[in-house]
């Protein structure tokens, strides 16, 4: 996750009577939106960084920069005209990215707000304001997907069992449960805090006994690393799993065990999950092979709906980029410079624009854009005063 990038070029023209200043080069317009050099750029950095931290061999990772960078426009426009698209289908995901930057702030333990901000900055690389932009935006594409072109695929019944009949061997199963767990530590605690913390682990097995959702407490109130994930820790087959938890493959979905001492605290375990052994029914692999025949149809369908958008944009490629979603047929060519304003635009101005879209001020128009651009130079402004946990059952 990172900023908007400035890509700064200098310009070598002078114009009468104004001091030069720096710009940043647009090379698309899209509806009321712009496309920067900068941009583009800085996406590569950010996915050569990931891939970098991956490990990636060197190879590989300029064989996938180089299908990146054919695709770098496609994706920024795909992005802001989903993104256009959530605006005028008055799409609000305020209320869920809210709850989703809490959940990352009480996942972390951060409970003073300038903190939080100051720590998202220092993972992200970006700050909060911006962050919270990029979740908005993923969130409203995400969102614009789901109603317009998910939704409208349907994979009929006879198709599902078709598809089980035909791979049963992939639906064969060992016997396996899937744990969450919630520790409450006693590490380095004095006899009073050990005593303390049996009755805290004590507090919270009755508190999701009585119903609560033992994936939140678990996030809550958990001191394992796996608090993160909500308690999860994984399958485990029986010889997986220390004696003293074997039973659980005789127990149902949802049993909770009591609190146990462990070296490092209280720990508890909710079965979430549990495959018998053998052939699974269908029933309870219905929803995976619906994802294994939704997804190969998805990408197409939403590749369709993307190029409808491009069709019905106002959209302008400088010459020298190349948009490989483009809509066959339709003109996106950079029109006559003579005839428009400078192709550069103002590090100011881009500034100013994004202010403007973080505070939420400028409307998205379904009119065609006022095209900006070709060539110049400006005058400068007036000076202005983010394993499983200790509690986790041994694998071998």
């Amino acid at each position: 996750m990172f900023s908007r990038a400035v890509l700064l070029l200098l310009s070598g023209a002078a114009v009468a009577g104004a001091d030069i200043r720096v710009v940043e080069q647009i090379v698309a317009k899209v509806n009321g939106d712009i496309i920067t050099r900068g941009e583009l750029e800085r996406s590569r950095q950010t996915l050569e960084a990931e891939l970098k931290q991956q490990n990636v061999p060197p190879a590989k990772m300029k064989e996938m920069l180089k299908e990146k960078e054919a695709d770098a426009l496609r994706d920024q426009v795909d992005q802001l005209l989903l993104v256009q698209k959530a605006k005028e289908m008055s799409i609000d995901v305020e209320a869920e990215v809210t709850k989703e930057l809490a959940d990352i702030q009480m996942q972390n333990k951060i409970t003073d707000p300038d903190k939080f901000h100051a720590w998202v900055q220092e993972q992200s690389g970006m700050p909060f304001e911006d962050l919270k932009l990029q979740m908005k935006n993923r969130a409203m594409t995400q969102r614009v997907i789901r109603q317009e072109v998910g939704g409208k695929i349907t994979i009929p019944k006879t198709e599902l069992h078709k598809y089980y009949e035909e791979h049963k061997s992939e639906f064969v199963r060992q016997e396996q449960v899937f744990l969450r767990e919630i520790l409450i530590s006693s590490v380095g605690k004095t006899p009073e805090q050990v005593a303390a913390a049996e009755k805290r682990a004590k507090d919270i097995l009755a508190r999701a006994k009585k119903g609560e959702k033992f994936p939140e407490l678990a996030r809550d109130t958990s001191d394992s690393e796996s608090a993160k994930n909500f308690g999860e820790i994984g399958w485990f087959k029986k010889a997986d799993l220390n004696p003293s938890l074997q039973h659980l493959f005789k127990e149902k979905r949802g049993y909770i065990t009591d609190v146990m001492k462990t070296d490092n605290g209280f720990v508890m375990f909710k079965l979430e999950e549990r495959h018998e052994e053998g052939l699974a029914p269908f029933e309870e692999v219905e929803n995976e092979i619906t994802e294994k025949l939704y997804v190969p149809r998805m990408q197409p369908k939403v590749r369709e709906f993307l190029t409808k958008l491009r069709e019905q944009a106002f959209l302008e490629i400088r010459e020298g980029y190349v948009d490989s979603g483009a809509a066959p047929g339709k003109d996106t060519a950079w029109k006559d410079p003579a005839q428009l304003k400078p192709e550069t635009t103002t590090k100011e101005e881009v500034a100013a624009r994004k202010r403007k879209r973080l505070l939420g001020i400028i409307p998205r128009k379904s009119a065609p854009a006022k095209p900006v651009s070709d060539t110049a130079a400006a005058t400068p402004p007036a000076p202005a005063p983010i394993p499983a946990g200790p509690g986790a059952p041994t694998r071998p």
